[in-house]
């Protein structure tokens, strides 16, 4: 693993990333973002494409180098998952490479920039409806591991819990720690996820959390569950 590359990329927020990593050393990086800085409103898989040409044209490398690619798993956006998902799984089946995934929630906390100290965080994604994604992240000496699955909290539990709870920071868009999930996060994890073994390519899909806000409008208006 030391010499071979790794394409990772993370669609939980809008605000999507891509990382190119040499081993456990990045090399290259790019975080999805309109010209006037702020998150993609629409495109986000128009600007996934691009971003990832401009990483392997930075480190001047040609598809048949990279060995695997690591995309994020969520939970989060069901769009921008879905895009980064398809992106991914297209990837890996066109470059003949293995596909592995790893939870955003963790690359929020891996992620961050400047890197954060020991500790305990609370990781959380919007989830609409007032709703977070929210994970237990413990962080020791840089090695990260999810203390739970994610669950779906409240905004007022998490209320509650950054009044009660002084040893655990919340990490998240708009939080105590202003921080979105981001595909350079895979370079501290990057020899667990390889140990955890690649995903089916055939039946893998990304951990959206909840069902899109189209398909729960359509199963109350017809009765019945969406089959795909």
């Amino acid at each position: 693993m030391t010499d071979s590359y790794t394409l990772a990329l993370d669609g939980s927020t809008y605000q999507g990333s891509v990382a190119l990593l040499r081993g456990a050393t990045i090399v290259a990086e790019r975080t999805l973002k309109e010209e006037d800085g702020a998150p993609p409103r629409a495109g986000r898989g128009e600007k996934l494409m691009p971003a990832i040409a401009e990483c392997l044209r930075e480190a001047g490398l040609k598809r048949g180098e990279i060995a695997r690619i690591v995309c994020g798993s969520g939970p989060g956006s069901f769009t921008s998952l879905r895009v980064a998902g398809s992106v991914a799984k297209g990837l890996s089946t066109g470059y003949g490479i293995d596909l592995f995934a790893v939870s955003s929630l963790l690359l929020t906390v891996t992620g961050a920039r400047p890197p954060l100290p020991s500790g305990e965080y609370l990781s959380v994604l919007d989830a609409m409806r007032g709703e977070f994604y929210a994970a237990r992240i413990a962080l020791h000496h840089g090695v990260a591991s999810q203390v739970e699955p994610p669950t779906i909290i409240s905004r007022e539990r998490l209320q509650d819990f950054r009044a009660a709870d002084y040893m655990v920071k919340v990490i998240g868009p708009g939080q105590q720690i202003d921080a979105h999930p981001h595909a350079r996060g895979v370079a501290p994890l990057l020899e667990t996820i390889i140990d955890n073994g690649p995903v089916d390519l055939a039946s893998w899909e990304p951990d959206y959390g909840r069902l899109a806000e189209a398909q729960v409008r359509w199963e109350a208006a017809h009765g019945r569950k969406l089959t795909t």
